[in-house]
């Protein structure tokens, strides 16, 4: 069954139903204008009323708990394996049954419980200043390099972007061997961890450093739309390395959902994750929000395609959300604030 038949029979069904199964309440941490029109159009497509609950994600998890049995939560929708690995392990999420995440959602994009989904995708990358950095690092490891001292920015050891980073070098290297590579990280520091991920693009732009790391989102909006401190004068200025290209790959962030444990309109909340996993929105990721869909062959926009091709590293991100605590022990270590 395909995903689109399989959400019209759900709005044939739901025709009949009483109002209540015409509504699916999401929570959600993604805080995107463009995401109207994934909302916008599955209602379209099957007559489901999105109600939305917006929030941080630690925030979001903490309420699901707080609300227990009562709580009118459908679907849990927010970004980084971390946090769907952590309200996994609060409980709040429940299994599921659906042919078409399974056969649509690559395997080591998705929960091997069934409890959550990934939807799209961003590439962790290195950045650099082409007028100052002639040989960048090609890969996470050649960031600890000493040729480097000086000239790397990054953001905090609190962010879960850092947090998955060292996290996938744990899984792909080993504990020993990730905690002297943050230790060498640290030693190339710039400037004292801070800022978002567009922060670290604009230190390149002001001098603060040579090289640093972001999600490619963020610079493909700024190929797409204006984006302050990133003009297109300064962008000719900036490479970019899709790192450990012979060997693990570009690591990969993801932005994904579940069915609440408690959901009461669960058949709803599976359709709305359904409809994610089709052509039409993973389209809207990328074309929306500049993303990578999370579904094989779906094609990307311009301002993604932009940053060329790359090989991403297909380790199992939930077995990487795991090592997440081991991280935050390596980052007070070595000192990465």
């Amino acid at each position: 069954m395909s995903v689109k038949t399989s959400l019209l029979a759900l709005a044939v069904t739901s025709a009949a139903a009483p109002v209540l199964a015409q509504e699916v309440n999401l929570y959600s941490s993604r805080h995107y204008d463009t995401d109207e029109r994934l909302y916008s159009d599955f209602t379209e497509l099957t007559g489901i009323t999105v109600n939305r609950i917006e929030g941080n994600a630690d925030e979001l998890i903490a309420r699901m708990e707080a609300e227990g049995a009562n709580s009118p939560a459908d679907i849990l929708l927010t970004v980084d394996t971390s946090r769907l690995e952590r309200a996994k392990a609060a409980g709040i999420l429940q299994s599921i049954d659906s042919a078409v995440l399974e056969e649509r959602i690559p395997a080591n994009l998705q929960d091997a419980d069934n409890q959550w989904f990934g939807f799209s995708q961003r590439a962790r990358i290195i950045f650099y200043d082409k007028s100052d950095v002639a040989e960048p690092p090609m890969s996470y490891v050649a960031l600890a390099d000493p040729k480097y001292a000086g000239q790397v920015c990054h953001r905090s050891s609190t962010n879960v972007y850092s947090q998955t980073l060292l996290s996938a070098v744990i899984e792909n290297h080993g504990e020993d061997a990730a905690k002297d590579w943050a230790a060498g990280v640290v030693a190339n520091f710039a400037r004292a961890p801070q800022g978002g991920d567009t922060d670290q693009l604009r230190g390149l732009v002001s001098g603060e450093c040579d090289i640093s790391i972001s999600n490619t989102y963020y610079f493909a909006r700024a190929i797409r739309t204006e984006v302050d401190g990133l003009s297109e004068e300064d962008r000719a200025n900036i490479g970019w390395v899709f790192p450990a290209q012979d060997a693990e790959g570009a690591h990969m962030n993801l932005s994904g959902g579940g069915v609440a444990a408690n959901a009461p309109n669960k058949d709803n909340a599976i359709a709305f994750l359904e409809y994610l996993a089709s052509d039409q929105a993973q389209q809207y990721f990328s074309a929306g929000n500049d993303e990578y869909p999370a579904v094989n062959g779906v094609a990307i926009s311009p301002s993604v395609e932009a940053l060329g091709d790359f090989v991403a590293d297909d380790v199992n991100l939930s077995a990487v959300a795991k090592n997440v605590p081991t991280a935050q022990v390596i980052f007070n270590e070595v000192g990465w604030e």
